[in-house]
């Protein structure tokens, strides 16, 4: 029985890997900002890949095929920790999420307003209430037990994120084989950006948040039916085809409009509608808009709940208040469904606080992505500690070269990661955010803050024992 159990439980191909890979880290929602780097976003991709995307994705293959439990991160560092750090990074996870949301709700809600009047995606006031009424909908849904299937997960991500993302691609080639005008140069050394201005650098946060996710999807790694030699090909063919829709699609984008009036926002939408206009198709705006709205939604509506059940593995090793470790009587962790909604609407605030929307999005790009940094963080250090603390858990997947290749795999991640969050206090050039000083202490405020609540769980925990 054990073994027909077994047979049936890796069923999973190198195909069906790469698929889940694609639907759970591919997105258009930061194609935008890579756009902003033009011909060099080919080398920054490149870079992402090598020094953080590969080493992810190798690293959570190993630790998912080692503690295949549900709880992922929190599973992980628990182990290797204890309780307390584990309670930190699978927050961290949360909460980087939670503040994701605005994001992707912006880059939503301004694809249907740019599709009703391209003026109103610039109207914070109009745009805010959007996002928020839109991400209240979608936490209701969830409230009552309404869960989005794979089979509709998969169909959204395929609508809204895969036939938008080739299409595009699409009409950059056909633009350029019709000899139309381009914005940025093909020149070899275009290709090479200039690294001695840090400013440079501040929208490769945008960059490595459309590339994480690996520690989501690994967890299927164990159900490769042959997990050693299956799983890195998944991944590499992952990493390909994800970086090149990403970096195809942003060039397409950067072709058609000048670096300067990119919106990191309703850019995407703007591209196509300059495509379709030029080939007198611009009622195609309308369909490609709604099935980014319905793929991005869907994608939303599916996410919510995901990270909120997370947590709740650990509310039930105590390391939660007991009244966040409510469900209601559809299953839903209720009272963390809320707080994720407060926590949302309240950070939905720097749309009023940042005088352009997109250097409000841009500033909670660089917040996500810090805060995931620094899970990322705990999980390579993890995996490292693992490799002494328990060598004799059986891993379906192991990094080859023994301990020196997960020092250096692992090393290599550490290291992009802890670049990254210090990156992110950049502001980014030609994007108007304000006063520089007073962007870096919202971020550094928000850091901090955003990270302290399981420390302050934990001390609650404490003293009740």
């Amino acid at each position: 029985m054990s073994a027909v159990t077994a047979s049936k439980k890796r069923l999973l191909t190198v195909f069906s890997i790469v698929m889940i890979n694609v639907i759970a880290i591919d997105s258009l929602r930061n194609v935008p900002a890579a756009a902003e780097y033009g011909s060099s976003l080919v080398f920054y991709y490149a870079l992402a890949a090598i020094c953080f995307f590969i080493p992810s994705a190798l690293v959570s293959a190993e630790l998912a095929t080692g503690w295949p439990k549900n709880g992922g991160i929190y599973i992980w560092v628990r182990e290797a920790f204890g309780p307390k750090w584990g309670l930190f990074a699978i927050w961290l996870q949360w909460i980087e999420n939670v503040i994701w949301y605005p994001t992707i709700m912006s880059f939503i809600a301004s694809t249907l307003l740019f599709s009703i009047d391209p003026q109103l995606a610039n109207d914070k006031y109009i745009l805010l209430p959007v996002i928020i009424g839109l991400f209240w909908l979608a936490t209701l849904l969830n409230l009552y037990g309404m869960h989005l299937s794979s089979l509709v997960s998969s169909i959204t991500a395929l609508f809204g994120t895969l036939i938008p993302m080739f299409f595009i691609i699409l009409l950059g080639v056909i633009w350029l084989a019709l000899g139309n005008k381009s914005q940025i140069s093909f020149a070899p050394h275009e290709f090479i950006p200039n690294l001695t201005n840090l400013d440079n650098l501040a929208y490769l946060t945008a960059i490595l948040l459309s590339l994480v996710g690996m520690e989501l999807s690994a967890t299927h790694a164990q159900d490769a039916r042959n997990p050693q030699r299956d799983y890195p090909r998944a991944a590499l063919i992952s990493v390909v085809l994800i970086v090149f829709t990403l970096v195809f699609s942003s060039l397409a984008i950067a072709i058609v409009i000048p670096s300067h009036e990119i919106q990191l926002v309703s850019g995407l939408v703007q591209a196509f509608s300059i495509f379709f206009n030029a080939y007198h198709m611009s009622w195609m705006t309308h369909v490609i808009a709604a099935m980014i709205i319905i793929g991005g939604f869907g994608g939303v509506a599916a996410w919510i709940l995901g990270p909120s059940k997370g947590l709740m593995i650990a509310a039930h090793d105590n390391g939660l208040p007991q009244l966040m470790q409510k469900t209601n009587r559809f299953g839903s962790p209720r009272n963390l469904l809320i707080l994720q909604g407060l926590i949302f609407t309240v950070l939905c605030a720097v749309f009023i606080l940042i005088p352009s929307i997109s250097g409000a999005y841009m500033i909670l790009t660089a917040l996500t992505t810090q805060l995931y940094m620094l899970m990322y963080v705990l999980m390579f250090v993890a995996a490292i500690w693992l490799r002494y603390k328990q060598p004799d858990v059986k891993r379906s997947y192991k990094i080859p070269g023994g301990n020196w290749g997960m020092w250096v795999i692992s090393s290599v991640g550490t290291i992009t990661a802890i670049g990254a969050i210090f990156i992110g206090f950049l502001p980014p050039p030609g994007i108007d955010v304000g006063n520089p000083t007073h962007y870096q202490m919202l971020l550094l405020l928000g850091f901090v803050l955003l990270s302290f609540p399981p420390y302050i769980f934990h001390l609650i925990q404490r003293f009740k024992k």
